[in-house]
């Protein structure tokens, strides 16, 4: 693996590369040294827990991602268009199945081990928190109205459909229509945009 800027990167990098590849259960500090190919202990001598360790990951990935945003959202131009945004979205649908499908992957983990991890919660808030400002200023920018409930069932349908993407079985996956990025980024955006919410009630009256 190369050398980072700083060994505590290097070492956040290796734990997202396990945890894409063997899962929270294979999140070690062992397997972490192994990975980043740095001598034995020296994760432990940064992060002496598991808990230690997933939190790390938990809030490098969410200042790398917030700080993404935060360019993305300073440079949006001033003649952008719905389908300039529907494209975006589109292409970070095919980049977490693909180019950033580790990221993604120790994303999903990190969700499962924030349930019984406040202080891992918190972290994952701050990426849905940058998800949400985004998407509100994306559609301010083409002239649409979208509330902060929208955007959050945007952000939660997006992460839902890569993992069915990652996850279903590549027949279910085409009959489904999850390996078609554009249409899906078009529909999610459309059920995000709704300016009364009235599919976000129904959606609350299905689960209570």
């Amino acid at each position: 693996m190369p050398q980072r800027g700083n060994r505590r990167e290097l070492l956040a990098d290796a734990a997202i590369e396990v945890l894409a590849r063997d899962g929270g259960r294979g999140l070690t500090h062992r397997a972490i040294d192994r990975e980043a190919e740095v001598p034995e202990g020296t994760t432990k001598n940064y992060y002496p827990t598991r808990s230690a360790v997933f939190l790390a990951v938990a809030r490098y990935l969410a200042a790398q991602h917030t700080e993404a945003l935060r360019s993305l959202r300073s440079q949006v131009p001033a003649d952008v268009t719905g389908e300039d945004i529907a494209a975006l979205y589109a292409a970070m649908l095919r980049r977490m199945s693909t180019s950033a499908r580790s990221q993604f992957l120790a994303l999903f983990e990190l969700h499962l081990e924030a349930v019984r991890n406040p202080e891992v919660r918190e972290a994952l808030g701050d990426i849905t928190e940058a998800n949400v400002d985004t998407a509100v200023q994306l559609q301010a920018a083409v002239g649409r109205r979208m509330s902060r409930r929208g955007a959050g069932l945007l952000d939660a349908g997006m992460l839902g459909v890569a993992l069915s993407m990652l996850s279903l079985p590549d027949d279910l996956v085409e009959e489904l229509g999850f390996d078609d990025p554009d249409g899906l980024a078009r529909a999610l955006l459309s059920l995000a945009s709704v300016r009364d919410e009235p599919a976000i009630s129904v959606l609350r009256d299905h689960a209570s």
